[in-house]
């Protein structure tokens, strides 16, 4: 496919001396979406076109250049190289570590948070753009490979994947859209799991427990690696415990959220309490617990796997029908399951009458307007 003559201003950011060199954006009319090259891999993250610019899923990226995500109050914080920029909640800003805003927009595709892919100059990083030779690159100094020697290593795989012009991506059609959600986990049964999710290309949250991610650290990385939501559901599970004071709450996250970061490197501002947040997580706890920038998620859709077991019939036709109820308000919605043995019986039913039905299975991000009983939206 021939591409239109492209302009190009990039922003380069050299680790060291500190100075800018030249450029601005990647600016790509008309290019369609592009593999993304780091330093002398080319990876699999597609790199979409849209009004003139190349977005990438934040998380795929932080993950291929090793950067950290923290959740702050008022966004997401993103290090690397020493640096750092702060992605603002209102999807259209950003400030430097030196406190300086700037414009740099996000938004959602796939329940991914979509980033231009000139935040990583501000890391430390250069991008090449050759549109005639389909070549979108991030390096660093530990790249060895010249850009002409990368586009000929990668000539056979360095062809663009969609059609120019693409629009802006949205999470799809209100009501089409369900969030899969999985309590209590990792277990024993979570590669199970996720293999089921993965023969349907199907995407879940999942609310894990401190103590079971130190067990099942291995499902903690798949989770991860797999492109799933990473979400906390504290850490004893007991309701003496977690609900004795504000401050116990707080604890059992922020202790819930170390573990995370230690296995994954990422932390996540999404939560579940025990037993979901009525009647027990009320104002006093919110107000402690929110005020540290984490977003309280219940459901819509409740399976009662954990209730029913091994009755998937019934597990099945109350899912079903609670998702078909909310169809007609089209509310997209939020389903509830445990991370269970029990549960691997009648998830591959209900994925496929989903799918059939034209359901399509996002990652909750902290983007979204948190759902929960108390319809506290912070």
């Amino acid at each position: 496919m021939s591409l239109k003559k492209v302009w190009l201003l990039l922003i380069v950011l050299f680790i060291g001396s500190g100075s800018i060199r030249a450029i601005d954006s990647v600016n790509a009319a008309g290019a369609g979406s592009l593999r993304l090259g780091v330093n002398d891999k080319l990876t699999t993250i597609e790199a979409v076109s849209v009004k003139d610019t190349y977005y990438v899923p934040l998380r795929d990226l932080s993950q291929e250049l090793k950067l950290t995500l923290t959740g702050v109050s008022d966004g997401i914080k993103v290090t690397g190289q020493n640096r750092s920029i702060k992605l603002l909640n209102d999807h259209a800003t950003a400030t430097l570590g030196d406190g300086k805003t700037l414009s740099m927009s996000t938004f959602l595709k796939n329940g991914k948070t979509m980033v231009p892919l000139k935040l990583t100059s501000y890391l430390g990083y250069g991008i090449s753009f050759k549109a005639d030779q389909y070549l979108l690159r991030v390096k660093d100094g530990s790249a060895t490979l010249d850009d002409a020697t990368f586009v000929s290593k990668f000539k056979k795989e360095l062809k663009p994947t969609a059609t120019p012009g693409t629009s802006t991506p949205t999470v799809g059609k209100q009501g089409k859209t369900v969030y899969l959600t999985f309590d209590d986990g990792p277990t024993a049964t979570t590669s199970a799991l996720l293999d089921i999710l993965a023969k349907y290309d199907a995407k879940a949250t999942f609310f894990m427990i401190g103590p079971n991610m130190n067990q099942h650290t291995a499902q903690v990385k798949r989770i991860a690696n797999e492109g799933h939501g990473l979400a906390l559901h504290g850490m004893t599970h007991r309701k003496e415990k977690f609900y004795a004071s504000p401050a116990a709450a707080l604890g059992e996250m922020d202790n819930d959220n170390a573990i995370l970061k230690k296995i994954t490197g990422q932390s996540t501002t999404l939560i579940r309490p025990p037993y979901g947040s009525k009647p027990y997580f009320t104002k006093t706890f919110r107000d402690k617990v929110l005020a540290q920038g984490y977003h309280l998620w219940d459901w819509n859709v409740d399976s009662e796997d954990w209730k029913y077991k091994d009755a998937s019939t019934t597990i099945y036709n109350s899912v079903m029908n609670q998702v078909h109820k909310l169809q007609k308000s089209q509310t997209n919605p939020v389903i509830l399951m445990h991370d269970q043995k029990a549960t691997l019986k009648v998830l591959p039913r209900i994925l496929e009458s989903l799918k059939k039905e034209g359901y399509t299975f996002h990652v909750i991000s902290s983007d979204l307007k948190p759902l929960n009983f108390w319809k506290d939206t912070r």
